[in-house]
């Protein structure tokens, strides 16, 4: 499977800082910006490695 492109919204709720990607309504929180940028890009890859292995998703 080639690249991905996906949109992440990032913003700040009660000193939480929210990530959501809308495409696969996939989201994750941190406690700053970067942190929930880089937690959002693993709970993606993890269900993008999900999909892949019951044939959700093409190789």
């Amino acid at each position: 499977m080639g690249k991905v492109q996906l949109n992440v919204i990032i913003w700040e709720d009660e000193g939480l800082y929210v990530s959501k990607c809308p495409q696969i309504e996939v989201a994750s929180c941190g406690e700053s910006p970067q942190d929930a940028l880089e937690n959002i890009h693993e709970a993606i890859n993890l269900y993008l490695d999900n999909a892949r292995s019951p044939g959700m998703m093409d190789e």
